[in-house]
């Protein structure tokens, strides 16, 4: 009887510790299986953050009373995600934002902050705080009435940062930021376009404030932006300078000029602006410390495209798609909507409407900052910086 008792509970023992290995290697493989899971997500996802004008608004001005908004029929014509629906994009489909972050494996584009469905782990994928007429200076873009200068932009991103410590607690809010995000920001043109350039309602402020001031302003506001946004944990910036905005369709139209032809003033002011900027970057890159901003050399790959449009397949480098009269001058003033007329091969123009480029050209300047050499992407591309 004390045999079998004892056989009996040896047997127990043997049991128990038996199943005791059984669900640690069970826990184990489980945790292991679960933290390779999680380690494959970490690598694959991060953040896109977008900022600057109407070039990347991806819908924040649906949201503001003004001017400026691109929610009309035919905006939106080609943009799949939303059926061809118009969404606050200036543009026929997507901007290069989009398309970027598409190449480059982002789950979702980057939800317009001011949206109502900005929130939670929605923006984990990124946010977009750009808006159209919004410039480096907060006095730009007054003519449109409400818009999201930088300043503001930034101010708003103060608030989703404070939001991803929440959701992901601060250590793992820092990594995502510092390490997995990029900060793209495209913003200038509105500053001389809707400001010092602006017909009638600049013509004092050029002659109380010389080109060199003027830049010079935009380019110490610039500094303290991109500062703080570093102060922030942004590390990963692409920056992009101010494209040949003599050439676009408004330019051409309001100084009554042929199609082979550019606003030199204009272009004048964005290549100063460029050179400066560029300085600014190189600055930045040896003052801040983890930091890298790369530049989008905008104004030669948009001349490019100009200039040789039918290298790239397009039928014209000068004429907006959708304006009002087609080919008319008015056409270069007339902002795209319903009562617009619109070209027959929307993928065959550079320009959308009179200021913005169609998706066509969009998809071309997104594969060049994507992969392209630094005579347009420096010191390297947006994939590689990606990568770092």
């Amino acid at each position: 009887m004390v045999l079998l008792n004892a056989s009996s509970c040896s047997m127990t023992k043997t049991i128990m510790a038996l199943n005791y290995y059984n669900t640690l290697a069970t826990l184990l493989f489980l945790f292991v299986g679960s933290y390779g899971t999680y380690a494959a997500q970490k690598q694959s996802l991060g953040a896109s953050f977008i900022f600057g004008d109407s070039l990347v608004d991806a819908g924040n001005n649906n949201y503001l009373s003004t001017l400026s908004r691109a929610n009309m029929t035919p905006n939106g014509i080609d943009f799949k995600a939303s059926g061809g629906n118009p969404t606050g994009r200036f543009t026929n489909g997507r901007t290069i934002s989009d398309i970027v972050g598409e190449e480059l494996g982002q789950p979702n584009y980057a939800v317009p902050f001011l949206a109502p469905n900005a929130t939670g782990k929605a923006i984990l994928s990124g946010v977009n705080y750009a808006s159209g007429g919004g410039g480096i200076l907060n006095a730009t873009g007054n003519i449109f009435v409400n818009r999201l200068g930088m300043d503001i932009q930034i101010d708003y991103f103060n608030i989703t940062r404070k939001e991803i410590d929440k959701l992901l607690g601060k250590s793992n809010g820092r990594e995502l930021i510092m390490k997995r995000s990029i900060f793209s920001i495209s913003v200038g043109s509105n500053d001389f376009l809707n400001n010092y350039l602006l017909p009638l309602v600049s013509v004092g402020a050029r002659v109380n404030q010389s080109p060199d001031a003027f830049v010079d302003e935009m380019i110490n506001h610039f500094r303290i932006q991109l500062t703080r946004l570093y102060e922030m944990d942004a590390r990963k910036f692409v920056v992009s300078n101010v494209g040949p905005i003599g050439c676009i369709p408004y330019q051409r139209a309001i100084n009554q000029l042929n199609e082979d032809e550019c606003s030199d003033l204009a272009n004048k002011l964005a290549v100063q602006y460029n050179g400066r900027l560029k300085d600014l970057l190189t600055e930045l890159n040896d003052n801040l410390p983890g930091a890298n901003f790369v530049l989008a050399n905008v104004y030669d790959l948009v001349m490019e495209l100009i200039t040789n449009y039918a290298k790239y397949g397009l039928r014209t480098g000068s004429s907006a798609c959708c304006g009002f009269g087609g080919q008319s001058q008015l056409a270069g003033i007339i902002p795209c909507g319903p009562t617009s007329s619109l070209c027959s091969d929307r993928y065959k123009h550079v320009f959308w409407d009179a200021y913005h480029p169609s998706e066509a050209a969009n998809l071309i300047l997104a594969k060049q900052l994507l992969d392209g050499d630094n005579r347009y992407v420096s010191p390297f591309n947006v994939r590689q910086l990606s990568a770092l």
